[in-house]
């Protein structure tokens, strides 16, 4: 099925814009998850073998999820999982629906396996996705697997009134996830990296676990742009905050060097990069943050994850999970399935008992 995607559907879906290639196959995919036996007929093909792992009290089938960004709306949420992946993160959610930036907003760095958006958060708003994910919860179809919302900020909202604007998202989706996780490491909105510094990002959480009755797992979204220093001073309130994890990384507003000049002119676009260029930034994110919290904080290892050998990089880094957005642009529904049955061969071959040890084994 990867030959098939790789030489014949990834050609066709490469000749459309990217966001219009995106949507159609989100779309499929949400078709088939209104469909029991479409559903059971994906996961025949896609589905995951298990490796199962406990995270932030919560019970994963395997570490391999989807990241946000590739289902803002939660359109397709049984589909993922038939898919193969062991969580999704959905989103990133708004308060207020806001149509993002103007298109075209994603581009294809193809040689470098990489994709550039500037999305801009575009989303129907926290109380739309809260009643799609009411009539998945009473559909049936709701999947097995932990489910996971990002919370961005409103774009019209200054940064000021940051916390109360994640706060009231949190407060219209609270019950109808697993986690959350705060995103303030997109480049995509005006000033919103701002929210990393401490007092900013100290704020937000005060707010956000004032509601949290429920005691749900609160995460945060760093940049891979982030000095280690300013990782250093967000991960002084973890403790005080009860924050969670730490999803490393987001996108990058940084560019690789390349003589090809199609790149260059690619690369030239604003926004944030995604791909292969991005893996060993966020491996090196995640391995500093697993040195500084001694093992301690959970960590959800983000970008360049293309295959089993990725994975692997990150979760002996230190990451508990990892997730995938560009890898199942270029690699195709397979993905998912493919990287777990890896990573159990490499237990295997490692003499690991379980995900758990092999977790910073190489930090």
């Amino acid at each position: 099925m990867g030959w098939l995607h790789k030489k014949l559907i990834r050609p066709l879906l490469f000749r459309q814009d990217s966001e219009v290639a995106h949507n159609k196959a989100v779309n499929t995919l949400a078709r088939v998850s209104r469909n029991s036996f479409a559903l059971g007929v994906m996961k025949s093909i896609y589905g995951s073998p298990a490796l199962p792992s406990e995270v932030f009290g919560l019970k994963f089938p395997n570490p391999v999820g989807l990241a946000a960004g590739m289902d803002k709306h939660a359109t397709a949420v049984p589909g993922w999982a038939a898919m193969g992946f062991g969580h999704v993160e959905l989103g990133g959610v708004t308060w207020h629906a806001q149509p993002g930036n103007p298109p075209p907003r994603m581009f294809r760095a193809i040689p470098d396996e990489a994709v550039i958006n500037r999305m801009g958060f575009n989303n129907s708003g926290a109380e739309a996705v809260a009643q799609k994910l009411r009539d998945w919860k009473n559909s049936g179809l709701w999947p097995q697997h932990p489910v996971g919302i990002n919370l961005g900020k409103s774009k019209i909202t200054p940064l000021e009134k940051a916390a109360e604007d994640y706060t009231n998202s949190f407060r219209a989706l609270r019950d109808l996830a697993d986690f959350f996780v705060v995103n303030v490491s997109s480049p995509n909105t005006p000033n919103l990296r701002q929210l990393q510094d401490k007092t900013a990002l100290d704020e937000i959480f005060i707010a956000l676990q004032a509601e949290n009755f429920t005691r749900k797992p609160i995460l945060v979204k760093v940049a891979p742009d982030l000095s280690f220093a300013a990782l250093d001073e967000i991960l002084e309130l973890v403790v005080p905050r009860q924050i969670a994890g730490i999803v490393a990384t987001n996108t990058t507003i940084t560019r690789p060097q390349t003589d090809n000049v199609a790149l260059q002119k690619i690369y030239a676009e604003t926004g944030g990069l995604s791909g292969k260029p991005l893996r060993t930034r966020s491996t090196e994110v995640v391995r500093h943050l697993y040195k500084q919290t001694n093992g301690k904080l959970p960590i959800i290892g983000v970008g360049g994850i293309f295959n089993a050998d990725d994975a692997w990089e990150k979760i002996t880094a230190g990451a508990s999970l990892v997730q995938c957005y560009t890898g199942l642009v270029y690699e195709g529904p397979g993905l998912a399935k493919h990287i777990v049955a890896g990573l159990r061969a490499k237990l295997n071959a490692s003499g690991f008992k379980n995900l758990r040890e092999a977790v910073g084994s190489a930090a």
